[in-house]
């Protein structure tokens, strides 16, 4: 019988060859563009290194190697291995996430406005969902070894439900997917969204609006 470890390198090669084959970001021109992050430039990317200075540290990271704290305010925390932790991930179209959940750890509704997400589970049970734009809740509880996609800009969460941590590997097809948590987004943001137009699309109060938007300034 195959050890978990054997199946997840089949996952992760599968969902690479996927990625690569069905790419979300745009096409490479070239064999390789490792990103000059301290570039002033902006396109849409990152400009290209200069060839000659490209190192194999450029592809290689171990961000994701241990499990993260997991003692915030959800229980639950995100750490990317993507274009800004492995510059060459730039103009390749795929990148990974490991998040780590407490017991009762929250990763809240959010979506990646620039991927679809594959999770494999590497310990623990999770229970997992995500909405469609008819408003269809589509759900499911996880255990170790399960896959679950959530598709391209579809708010999803992750809960962990289990008395113990639990663990996944995300995989992305983009470089970089970016990240809308509804929370933060709606109640936590520069400028803030004018409490009149919260308290009629939540159908509340301002004075409760008020209380949220508390809750996600960032402490003194």
């Amino acid at each position: 019988m195959a050890s978990p470890t054997s199946f997840l390198s089949i996952f992760l090669c599968l969902v690479a060859f996927l990625f690569i084959t069905v790419s979300a970001d745009p096409d490479m021109l070239q064999d390789l563009c490792v990103a000059d992050l301290s570039s002033g430039i902006k396109v849409n990317g990152f400009p290209c290194k200069d060839a000659a200075n490209v190192t194999s540290l450029d592809f290689f990271s171990q961000g994701i190697a241990n499990p993260g704290l997991t003692n915030n305010t959800f229980g639950a925390l995100v750490t990317g291995a993507n274009v800004m932790t492995i510059p060459g991930l730039n103009t390749l179209g795929v990148s990974l996430a490991r998040i780590d959940y407490a017991p009762g750890g929250l990763n809240p509704p959010h979506t990646h406005p620039r991927a679809t997400e594959v999770v494999y589970v590497l310990e623990g049970t999770l229970d997992v969902g995500f909405l469609t734009t008819a408003n269809r809740l589509i759900s499911q509880s996880l255990k170790k070894g399960d896959v679950f996609a959530f598709p391209r800009g579809l708010v999803h969460f992750q809960k962990n439900n289990g008395r113990v941590p639990a663990a996944v590997i995300a995989a992305f097809n983009s470089q970089l997917p970016g990240t809308q948590s509804l929370g933060a987004t709606l109640f936590g943001s520069t400028p803030p969204v004018p409490d009149e137009i919260l308290s009629q699309a939540f159908q509340t109060t301002p004075r409760i609006v008020k209380n949220i938007k508390s809750r996600f300034q960032p402490k003194k």
